[in-house]
């Protein structure tokens, strides 16, 4: 008796199904940059630099960590592809970048192509909300390495900005002041504390007009075109992509070690599931803004006298945002973010 591929676990026939079911989503993310269709070796992507006078490549990678046990729970999985998405090219246009194409991995125990067909369908979702181009991917079919019905994802993307152009935060200055744009919720970060707190049987527990498990689920916020806009018409000194770490790992990362992020608590309305987060882990305020991100997903550094015009420009993109603090000067022994 002989042992083929099939019987090892592996079915090429439904690879091939999952290829022809994701085919319309994924070509609905080309322009005309795009070379060559899907199913090469490679992906090309041919970009136009003729406004540039030193173009600059702009890389970055991620996944969506265990928010993904959620996803198998409730059985979506489109919003779990736009979360991947999100959490590379919102790190990309934190330089200013455009980002350019993305290219997927998936790697499951045993490929259902209908599954298969939700992810791709949410990365082809979160490609057009932030105008890159999805070039590739990978599926992996791994027997025996996941439970049957559960996957990994991860995500990279290239974007591209012109050097003169590219947010430093090298003319950040003293009494510049931070905008913060609001959260979609809980984004792709802290979900394994946040798994703990509220195990699988709460899931279907009313949460306002949803359930926890679906606002939970929702996906993260892409922030590329706005802030494309905002810096075509203002000068925006630094930005930061609230993600693991909070507030206070990730925005002292867009500005020099001289200076400190002081934040004004409550000068932006707060969300429930954070209120709901706190109360059930006893956490303090500090552990809090450690973790999550309270409800602002991107940061902005600008001049005092550009706040006002850029809130209205945000506000007339659909954007909620608000003044969230200020730059100061550090002094020996400050932490480089603080509380007003």
């Amino acid at each position: 008796m002989s042992i083929n591929y099939k019987d090892a676990g592996v079915n090429i026939e439904k690879g091939y199904e999952a290829v022809q079911r994701i085919k319309k989503d994924v070509e609905s993310t080309h322009g005309p940059e795009v070379l060559g269709g899907l199913g090469g070796f490679g992906g090309m992507f041919a970009p136009d630099m003729s406004d540039m006078t030193q173009p600059v490549l702009v890389s970055g990678t991620d996944g969506v960590g265990t928010k993904l046990k959620l996803a198998f729970a409730l059985d979506k999985h489109d919003s779990i592809g736009i979360d991947c998405v999100a959490m590379c090219v919102n790190d990309v246009i934190c330089t200013g970048a455009r980002p350019l194409f993305f290219l997927d991995y998936i790697a499951t125990g045993a490929l259902e192509p209908q599954q298969v067909e939700g992810i791709v369908a949410g990365i082809a979702e979160g490609c057009r909300q932030s105008g890159a181009a999805l070039v590739g991917g990978e599926t992996a079919e791994m027997p025996g390495f996941y439970a049957r019905g559960e996957y990994d994802v991860a995500g990279f993307t290239v974007g591209m900005v012109d050097r003169p152009k590219m947010i430093t935060g090298e003319q950040i200055s003293n009494n510049d002041v931070i905008i913060g744009l609001t959260s979609s919720g809980v984004h792709s970060n802290g979900f394994s504390l946040v798994r703990k707190l509220f195990p699988e049987t709460r899931w279907g527990d009313a949460f306002g007009s949803s359930t926890l498990g679906e606002t939970l689920l929702t996906p993260t916020k892409i922030f590329v075109k706005p802030i494309l806009k905002i810096i075509e018409k203002f000068e925006v000194k630094g930005i930061a992509h609230i993600t693991g770490g909070g507030f206070i790992e990730n925005i002292p990362r867009a500005f020099p070690d001289r200076f400190k992020a002081v934040i004004t608590k409550d000068s932006w309305p707060g969300q429930q599931i954070f209120s709901l987060i706190q109360a059930t882990s006893g956490l303090d305020d500090d552990a809090m803004f450690n973790t999550f991100n309270m409800g602002i997903g991107m940061v902005l550094i600008i001049s005092a006298d550009q706040s006002e015009p850029i809130l209205e420009a945000l506000k007339n993109l659909g954007e909620e945002a608000f003044q969230i603090g200020q730059i100061a000067l550090r002094k020996d022994g400050d932490a480089s973010l603080c509380f007003a």
